[in-house]
């Protein structure tokens, strides 16, 4: 079955979903994740605020997964949108994909240690 996630808010109820259908407790999930029951009600009541990688991590615990998929587009305007992306994506032939690592490589930059506000 699958669950739709359109906003960050439906995360909650979806883990404490999976995690009942588990069978598993927030102090069983916790205890696989080897943090404490106080921690993981932490994420669990607050998700959004969990790093990507732990947010797998407790999935692949659940039993579940994420699944991308494009949704439909409704405008008018976006079907031209569509089209360029699908014209990108035969742009990018195994022969424009080879011609692309064999060039010069750019220059990594070492971190500069600034702080950035997102």
């Amino acid at each position: 079955m699958t669950f739709p996630l359109k906003t960050l808010q439906q995360l909650r109820p979806l883990l404490i979903g999976f995690r009942k259908k588990a069978g598993l407790s927030q102090a069983s999930v916790a205890a696989l994740l080897g943090v404490t029951q106080q921690s993981y009600a932490k994420i669990e009541a607050n998700p959004s605020a969990t790093s990507v990688e732990r947010l797998f991590t407790i999935l692949r615990l659940l039993g579940a997964e994420i699944i991308l998929e494009r949704s439909v587009l409704s405008h008018p305007a976006d079907s031209s949108e569509e089209k360029a992306f699908h014209d990108e994506a035969q742009l990018a032939t195994p022969s424009s994909v080879e011609k692309s690592a064999s060039a010069t490589p750019r220059k990594i930059l070492p971190p500069t240690m600034k702080r950035e506000r997102w």
